[in-house]
């Protein structure tokens, strides 16, 4: 399961929670009590099924578990009195509350109208609706090794045949048409995505708007 909200990733299979490109660190009974909120979100998980996926055949107060929250919390700067992820349903349980998204690997294909797809020297890399992750970690969804690209520099959501590009807090930024990425932005045909010393384009086809095909004249 890999699961991105907020500022961070979460990936089960490397049993690693990234905050941007740097990895955060949790306990391993905070993190597999993270991985059980993400897996049953939005559902509400009860103080008892917590319990016995944490500490199995063992009994431990009550406690123990307020003290695992309180670890997740504090590692994914949550207000236990204002949550943004981690809900509290009193007497109950807890529940993931916050926006999420799951990142599943995808593999380059045509997707529905419009077209779109990305551009670095004159290689194209098409696009289906999901979640892309770039960087210079081999592993990104979109590999870009160049000199200042961060491990994991951006992340580009496609949904529609839309795309909206965000920086993972990267050490150099993500820039759109010369201006600073601060916020995710919705990318239009032609849009230069600079990353470090990259710069990769975004291409966008729609029928609505495509150019007609130009009539050529041949000598007789």
């Amino acid at each position: 399961m890999k699961v991105a909200f907020g500022r961070f990733t979460f990936d089960s299979a490397t049993r690693e929670l990234l905050d941007g490109e740097a990895r955060a660190h949790l306990s391993p009974k905070a993190f597999d009590l993270l991985r059980l909120l993400l897996e049953r979100r939005p559902a509400v998980v009860t103080k008892r099924e917590i319990q016995e996926h944490l500490w199995p055949d063992t009994f431990v107060s009550e406690a123990n578990l307020s003290v695992v929250v309180a670890e997740v919390r504090q590692v994914i700067g949550d207000d236990s009195r204002q949550a943004s992820f981690i809900r509290t349903v009193h007497r109950v349980g807890y529940a993931f509350s916050g926006p999420a998204q799951d990142l599943a690997k995808r593999q380059p294909g045509r997707a529905a109208e419009p077209l779109c797809w990305l551009v670095r020297d004159d290689r194209p890399f098409p696009l289906a609706d999901g979640t892309y992750v770039i960087g210079r970690d081999p592993r990104s969804d979109v590999w870009v090794d160049a000199s200042g690209v961060s491990r994991r520099h951006a992340r580009l959501l496609v949904r529609d045949g839309e795309a909206t590009v965000e920086d993972l807090d990267s050490s150099n930024g993500t820039f759109v048409r010369g201006e600073r990425v601060t916020q995710p932005r919705v990318l239009q045909d032609g849009d230069l995505i600079e990353l470090g010393a990259a710069s990769i384009t975004y291409r966008a086809w729609a029928d609505a708007t495509a150019a007609r095909t130009e009539r050529v004249r041949r000598e007789p």
